[in-house]
């Protein structure tokens, strides 16, 4: 039996999922505008669903092109003297896939976690409070001032100020995103794992992978300096 048609499919299939991560990027982005310029908390929420209608057609897809790769595996495996009814086996294995979803899923979507802990940290860089509490936003404003001068927006490795922090998903800190590269090459060809270059912290494996752009810090340094 020739996949040929099967493979074309797949690749097809492939090309939407980049189309939704791209969708996703663009929400996360927008969402971050939508802090960073002090939009109504219910305009945030909104892109927060947003995310998690594309995380469902993610896993929606990512099912789909499974219970595929299942069903041409199963058939390479058995060889079937006649071809069986594809479509009704990619069906069924689609259905038992679907059968298990949780909204706990959604909320573990890669994209998704990014976009609720870079909101996170966009809302304490940029101290999002409601327009009635006049008070403690001047408290606020007070201690932004303090804030940015102090080390927040200093990579703990070059001791200058970031221009692309990335942030380390397991502790937390962030680091200018060349300086850490070359410290965990220049230790993996030593064959030693690379700790944590942020004085106090205990994290001793920090690797490439645990790495994502810190963007709501990028806006804060960005922002501080356009002040």
């Amino acid at each position: 039996i020739s996949f040929n048609c099967v493979d074309s499919s797949l690749s097809s299939l492939k090309n939407c999922q980049s189309y939704i991560n791209t969708g996703m990027d663009i929400a996360t982005h927008v969402a971050l505008d939508l802090v960073e310029n002090f939009n109504d908390a219910e305009d945030v929420n909104s892109m927060e669903n947003v995310m998690l209608e594309y995380a469902a057609m993610d896993r929606e897809l990512n099912h789909y092109m499974k219970a595929i790769e299942e069903t041409v595996n199963q058939i390479k495996r058995e060889k079937p003297e006649n071809i069986p009814d594809l479509k009704q086996l990619v069906k069924e294995k689609f259905a038992a896939l679907e059968s298990q979803n949780s909204d706990s899923d959604l909320q573990r979507n890669e994209k998704y976690v990014y976009f609720k802990d870079q909101l996170k940290e966009m809302k304490k860089q940029f101290c999002h409070q409601s327009d009635n509490d006049n008070e403690a936003i001047e408290q606020i404003d007070e201690d932004i001032a303090v804030t940015q001068s102090q080390v927040n927006f200093i990579c703990p490795i070059t001791q200058l100020e970031m221009k692309r922090p990335v942030r380390n998903k397991i502790c937390g800190h962030s680091y200018e995103e060349d300086a850490i590269l070359k410290f965990i090459q220049t230790r993996k060809q030593q064959k030693k794992k690379v700790r944590c270059p942020k004085i106090g912290c205990s994290h001793a494996d920090v690797k490439g992978s645990d790495l994502v752009l810190d963007e709501a810090l990028k806006r804060a340094i960005d922002s501080k300096n356009k002040q």
